[in-house]
């Protein structure tokens, strides 16, 4: 990260904080810490990052993590403690040593690594604090992405991209399932992605069960639909796509269904706009997919925000997302995973936001894949 990245990311974060009131934020969600100082840690431990409003932030973690710390962030003040010591008593103590004893702290209370534990012991040892809840803001100060997030996107985009083209060459029919899930993650590896991690790799049926199914020992045959989902990371920045592949040919009605999907699918991105009110969106397709009888009903989103993920208990960010009750409007340069299935078929894509409509940063063809 650069110095220019690291001081719009502070003064975004210092916006928000004035806004509160608070004199302090405690920074202790995985994807805030990566995004503002450009390094994250599992919570095995509790680690924090501490921003006051003006002067230097400083950074609280296990002695263990000081090196890979230092090595990936701009951040110089780094305060450690032993793992037989108190991570959240040291967190509340490195904020009475530089005089913010009774500060106006504030903290994300939607944020996984406040939870009502750590509230209390910090609290304790903190008394004379006044906390300034800023709910949800983890999530709200990273949706417009600068230029080097859509760059680390399209990176992740490109390597789906490859590794769907890559399936597409060698799957056949009579392949189990986890060898398909196998492969992409190798491709994924090879061609630079942080992890092997997949995405559902699985045989699929009904309207939309099949999206979080888990099952690798399946085999695949002809007339079977596989459903894949690739979500790729560079940096932690995910880009995510679904295709179904289908052994042996496609029939005349799953081609009838495909194209009416991404058809309504291309019809919702091309009215992603900024200004655009995210529930307006969502009913182009959600209503047009039940008008033409695709699907009985429609229980699930039809995109959610996407960006960057860490180690953390929340695989995808719902944060803003696309429902008939969603009031929020879209912004440029938000990215989004838009998704949409019936009858065991599914296709996504990765949308950034631009004046002009929604751009897919995929160039895989929007069809079924045929093997």
């Amino acid at each position: 990260m650069s110095m220019a990245v690291n001081l719009a990311a502070l003064s975004r974060l210092r916006d928000a904080m004035r806004m509160a009131e608070a004199d302090v934020m405690l920074v202790d969600s995985g994807e805030l810490l990566a995004w503002l100082t450009g390094f994250t840690v599992s919570e095995t431990m509790y680690r924090a990052c501490l921003v006051p409003l003006s002067g230097e932030p400083w950074m609280v973690l296990r002695k263990l993590d000081e090196a890979p710390c230092r090595q990936s962030s701009w951040l110089r003040d780094v305060v450690t403690y032993d793992d037989a010591e108190n991570p959240r008593k040291c967190v509340a103590q490195s904020l009475i040593s530089r005089g913010y004893s009774d500060c106006r702290l504030g903290v994300d209370t939607r944020s996984y690594g406040m939870t009502a534990d750590t509230w209390q012991q910090i609290s304790e040892h903190l008394p004379e604090a006044v906390w300034r809840p800023m709910p949800g803001v983890s999530d709200s100060l990273r949706q417009v992405k600068f230029p080097y997030e859509l760059d680390l996107l399209q990176e992740a985009a490109h390597i789906a991209d490859t590794a769907f083209l890559t399936l597409k060459e060698q799957v056949k029919a009579g392949w189990r399932v986890r060898d398909i899930a196998a492969l992409a993650a190798q491709i994924f590896l090879s061609e630079g992605a942080d992890t092997g991690e997949t995405g559902p790799v699985v045989r699929s049926t009904g309207d939309s069960g099949f999206l979080h199914a888990q099952t690798h020992e399946d085999i695949i045959q002809n007339g079977d639909i596989l459903h894949v989902e690739l979500i790729p990371k560079v940096k932690h920045y995910s880009a995510r796509l679904m295709r179904p592949f289908i052994p042996g040919g496609i029939s005349p009605e799953q081609q009838h269904i495909a194209r009416q999907l991404i058809a309504l699918q291309d019809a919702q991105i091309a009215a992603m706009k900024p200004g655009a009110k995210a529930r307006d969106v969502d009913a182009i397709l959600r209503n047009a997919v039940l008008a033409a009888g695709l699907r009985a009903d429609y229980g699930n989103v039809t995109g959610y925000a996407l960006g960057l993920y860490t180690r953390t208990p929340r695989p995808s960010d719902f944060s803003h997302c696309f429902t008939p009750a969603a009031d929020w409007r879209l912004e440029e340069n938000m990215v989004f995973h838009m998704y949409t299935s019936a009858a065991g078929l599914a296709f996504s894509e990765t949308v950034v936001v631009r004046p002009e409509g929604g751009i897919r940063m995929s160039r895989l063809p929007r069809e079924v894949m045929e093997i």
